[in-house]
């Protein structure tokens, strides 16, 4: 797609965030493409160190790794554990990078191991990933809502900082959990299911409910949750989100795997999480090169520069 004279202009200006991604979950990971990011003009992204079916060690072990990583590239990439971070290192050309975790059952039913992940640049955490577990019913089970250990998990999460994000988790469990926290949550990385269902994507109910606690929607760019990967499906979203709750709720989350024999191996390999008859086309996906093209789509829909640069990032960082 041609990205026009005042799109680039407006893409170049934007703090553009990427609200979750996807490297390798191994010690020994190349994060070599975060380039990848940075090149398409994106400022900030949370990573992904661990889910609710890696164990304690593996998480911890990737976590050091992509600090590691972070640290032996200093004219390229921080680590953005503060508003201040994410925006100096855009006026600074650079990436900044924290972390994510997809389900809480690495906090080992330990809530004095929240405040530990937040020190180490953990700023946002669902409590469930897929299946039901101590703390949350999940999307693909949902037979509980949320236990007494995930309030409590909520609770702690507000009060040292940490992001709540309710992607993945079950319907009875999210809205539960809107009336819980006293900050904003959010959906990282997920699509309403008005426009395509899908157990992944979530309802008109949801999405409102996050917005009132004053939270946004990232939306997802996998192919099976989108029904493709154009960018115009990502601004059919977006579009449909903002006229639900309004522009200031919205935002992106593209959850692009790096590794795709990975995610094939976790895929095969636990058909309790990922149903078979739910993840058709798990190898799809909208790529982070296409992040100027949503400019660009946007900026010809005629919304306005504050619209634009909200749902590039500002309504994320906001958060």
């Amino acid at each position: 797609m041609l990205i026009s004279e005042p799109a680039r202009r407006l893409h170049n200006d934007a703090l553009i965030w990427d609200t979750h991604a996807c490297f390798r979950l191994d010690p020994n990971a190349d994060l070599s493409e975060l380039k990848r990011y940075r090149d398409s003009g994106v400022n900030f992204v949370s990573l992904n160190i661990g889910m609710d079916l890696n164990s304690f060690e593996n998480t911890m072990q990737v976590l050091a790794r992509y600090r590691s990583y972070i640290a032996a590239h200093p004219e390229q990439y921080v680590l953005g554990l503060t508003v201040g971070d994410i925006q100096a290192a855009k006026e600074t050309g650079k990436l900044a990078i924290a972390f994510d975790l997809e389900g809480s059952d690495p906090l080992l039913g330990n809530l004095n191991m929240i405040s530990l992940y937040y020190d180490l640049g953990v700023r946002q955490m669902l409590l469930a990933y897929n299946k039901d577990n101590r703390a949350s019913g999940g999307c693909m089970e949902g037979k509980i809502g949320l236990t007494e250990f995930g309030r409590e998990v909520i609770r702690e999460m507000n009060r040292v900082g940490m992001v709540v994000d309710l992607s993945h988790m079950g319907y009875r469990a999210t809205m539960e959990a809107v009336e819980v926290s006293t900050a904003p949550v959010i959906f990282s990385h997920s699509n309403p299911s008005g426009l395509r269902q899908h157990a992944r994507n979530i309802s008109d109910e949801q999405i409102k409910a996050c917005a009132q606690t004053g939270g946004v929607v990232g939306i997802n760019g996998i192919g099976d949750f989108l029904g493709g990967t154009s960018s115009e499906l990502i601004v059919q979203n977006i579009e449909y989100v903002m006229s639900l709750v309004g522009p200031e709720h919205e935002g992106i989350g593209l959850d692009y795997v790096i590794d795709k024999q990975e995610l094939i191996e976790y895929v095969e390999g636990h058909p309790d999480i990922f149903p078979a008859d739910k993840m058709k086309d798990y190898l799809s996906f909208v790529e982070p090169e296409q992040f100027p093209e949503f400019t660009e789509l946007l900026y010809q829909k005629g919304y306005s520069d504050d619209v634009i640069l909200g749902i590039l990032g500002r309504n994320f960082l906001r958060v």
